[in-house]
């Protein structure tokens, strides 16, 4: 079980750690700053730094076996610090940030686009949501339109906890259909848009949706017979969608 920094500080770029456990998933720290592979949006890559100098390459973030389990996968060739070794565990900002810009403005998308999602993915050069329209139409420009708006509006962006029987009670609160927020462990995570958009979210988001920065709709596309996909980009370095 480790102490989760990401959560309340997704800005927290480093940490001083301890190994606390090493297999061959990868390397377990008593606290971390590394964001673990769920809900769509990618692990934390980056780096552990030893006293010696040393630097272990972690290549990707996943999920353990716990609630609280995060593993650090290394490089294949790193040297592998053995439990009880201090190291500073330092994400790839860059790339991290840059997911938390997308995540924030794909809850803006739910806005944007109020039907159910299917289906979703974060990535650091575009991110999509799919959605079953239920037999509407969308347009590109409508949608592009929208959520400059909401971006430029500045709307803040905080976290919050309910308990497992608050959410189950509250099922509109779970706005993607293809995954399930984890219950069991007595409460669930909010992420509010303020006046915009409300749901369950383990993710890391920037604080106000300014932060977010122009997007542009890159393409919109059919995913079987009633969904719908809608992938975004950052304006002025957009990729083909």
């Amino acid at each position: 079980m480790a102490e989760l920094l990401f959560r309340d500080d997704p800005y927290a770029r480093a940490c001083e750690t301890t190994v606390t456990a090493l297999d061959a998933r990868g390397i377990r720290l008593a606290r971390t700053v590394f964001y673990p592979a769920g809900g769509g949006q990618p692990g934390d890559t980056g780096v552990l730094r030893l006293a010696d100098g040393a630097t272990v390459a972690i290549v990707d973030t996943q999920k353990g076996d716990g609630a609280d389990e995060v593993i650090h996968v290394p490089a294949a060739d790193a040297p592998l610090p053995p439990p009880g070794v201090a190291v500073t565990a330092e994400v790839d900002w860059a790339r991290r940030h840059r997911h938390m810009r997308f995540h924030t403005c794909l809850h803006l998308l739910c806005a944007a686009v109020p039907y159910p999602v299917t289906g979703g993915r974060i990535g650091a050069d575009k991110s999509h949501l799919d959605f079953d329209l239920q037999g509407a139409a969308v347009e590109k420009e409508a949608i592009e339109a929208k959520l400059n708006a909401l971006i430029q509006a500045g709307h803040h962006v905080t976290p919050r906890w309910i308990s497992d029987a608050d959410l189950a009670a509250n099922p509109e609160l779970v706005r993607t259909m293809s995954v399930a927020p984890p219950t069991g462990q007595g409460r669930v995570r909010l992420l509010e848009v303020e006046g915009v958009d409300l749901q369950a979210c383990g993710g890391t988001h920037v604080a106000n949706t300014a932060e977010i920065g122009p997007v542009v709709v890159l393409k919109i596309r059919s995913e079987g017979k009633r969904n719908k996909r809608v992938t975004i980009g950052f304006a002025g370095e957009a990729t083909e969608g």
